[in-house]
């Protein structure tokens, strides 16, 4: 009868990977150990429907089996030796795909067969060889680079920030994050930290060099000829309508046997004379009183940086001044201050920062947008920071994966794994049946045309 025949046959290659569970984009991943009701639901339903159906083509197989069996046995028609020859290898191929794929997630009959329940038992190994997977193919730094340099960061997003609405959104989440980051800070740490360091620091650095070298930069450029012009109309105007003083100090002056009258005199001489002195400072640039002025201040610039004495009042003064108490008031509230201006600009759609927050990012983009050398500059940082990060922290972002997958419970990881993949896998049994028969058709084809 040639049941040997079918018997032999080879038993069909079977799956070692797990493969991914088909899920639909909107449906969220539930992660392991947690409860997804209507989700597990009904991929338990779908899991037992096609483990019946690949359970019916194996009952299919071996009823065909047994009444072809006995039809041949009984004097059947020859044909129906081909018939049992196909049921006997479709059984054969069921129950060695039913082995297969169970051995996956649980032992055979639970009997103690050595090479099943390959997730239970090889849940860890399973785990390392995933990170070493993730980390080989997916983490290695030419891959990543190859990667970012087909995205082309800087292009996507300055093409996506150039736009006004995107601009108006992560100027919203920037201004969200200051006031999360804003309220989160304790104000007595960050004072803290404004009095003991930047406090601490500006009072250890030597004022006179930095403030000298400031102030020789304003003299080159000029800058302070329009506090001198201020100055000396400030000077001019006070002399002019302060006429009655300058009567009153020289009447003060004079000597008490001169006529009342010669005083008055003197008096209008010399407020005449500090009058003209005054308009010809403030009317003529080349004024020998400029110089002057200029004279002194640019020895002052150099004194600043190189005289000890200058140097050591400049510190005094310096000290004097963090000192006063209306100063050591300022620094005391400077972070209340500069909190509750964060946080109403950060609140206010139309506050000056978030329109220059706005205004920088629309122009960034836009310059991402028409600059290519900006564009590959950015790429390569992000680059060189993606391989840095690969390069040295591989084993730690692996490690996610394996740590994950240790602290799972192996017959829970076997259950959520089967309800995941377990339906496509079920094809498998259904394949092995009909392609089993097939093969023991053409096999008992084959040997009643030779024999």
């Amino acid at each position: 009868m040639q049941i040997s025949e079918a018997q032999g046959r080879a038993t069909p290659s079977r799956p070692v990977a797990i493969p991914p569970s088909p899920r639909p984009r909107s449906t969220p991943s539930v992660p392991l150990g947690s409860r997804g009701p209507l989700d597990e639901e009904g991929k338990r339903r779908d899991l037992r429907k096609m483990k019946l159906v690949a359970t019916g083509f194996l009952i299919g197989a071996t009823v065909i089996f047994l009444l072809s069996h006995w039809w041949e046995v009984n004097a059947g028609p020859a044909w129906i030796g081909y018939v049992r020859a196909a049921a006997e290898a479709g059984m054969v191929g069921a129950l060695a795909d039913w082995f297969a794929v169970t051995a996956l997630f649980r032992r055979p009959l639970r009997l103690p067969i050595p090479h099943t329940a390959i997730i239970p038992t090889k849940k860890d190994t399973i785990g390392d060889s995933l990170g070493d997977f993730v980390g080989q193919n997916f983490l290695a730094e030419a891959v990543v680079r190859d990667k970012l340099e087909r995205i082309e960061v800087a292009a996507r997003v300055g093409g996506w920030i150039a736009q006004p609405e995107n601009a108006d959104r992560v100027t919203a989440e920037v201004a969200t994050a200051a006031r999360g980051v804003v309220t989160v800070l304790r104000d007595e740490d960050v004072q803290e930290i404004i009095e003991q360091v930047l406090v601490r620091k500006l009072l250890e650095r030597p004022i006179g060099p930095p403030l000298g070298k400031v102030l020789e930069g304003v003299l080159a450029d000029g800058s302070h000829h329009r506090m001198v012009d201020l100055v000396c109309d400030r000077a001019y105007d006070w002399v002019t309508a302060n006429h009655e003083m300058v009567l009153r100090v020289v009447a003060e002056r004079a000597p008490s046997w001169t006529p009342r009258f010669v005083d008055e005199l003197v008096a209008d001489k010399v407020f005449l004379e500090v009058q003209n002195f005054a308009w010809a400072v403030k009317t003529d640039p080349e004024h020998p009183m400029r110089k002057a002025v200029d004279t002194f201040l640019i020895e002052f610039a150099g004194d600043l940086q190189r005289d000890p004495v200058t140097m050591e009042r400049a510190e005094q003064v310096k000290q004097q001044l963090f000192d006063h108490p209306d100063v050591q008031r300022f620094i005391g509230q400077a972070w209340g201050t500069v909190k509750g201006m964060i946080l109403d600009a950060a609140a206010d759609p139309s506050s000056e920062l978030r329109k220059r927050v706005r205004d920088g990012l629309i122009s960034l983009g836009k310059r991402l947008d028409s600059d290519p050398e900006l564009r590959a500059k950015i790429d390569g940082w992000l680059a060189d920071a993606a391989g840095y990060v690969v390069r040295h922290y591989r084993a730690e972002i692996t490690t996610l994966i394996t740590d994950t997958v240790a602290r799972w419970d192996a017959e829970e990881t076997s259950r959520k794994i089967e309800l995941q993949v377990g339906r496509d896998l079920q094809w498998i049994r259904i394949n092995g049946t009909v392609v089993g028969a097939l093969a023991g058709l053409a096999i008992y084809t084959v040997s009643q045309l030779l024999f």
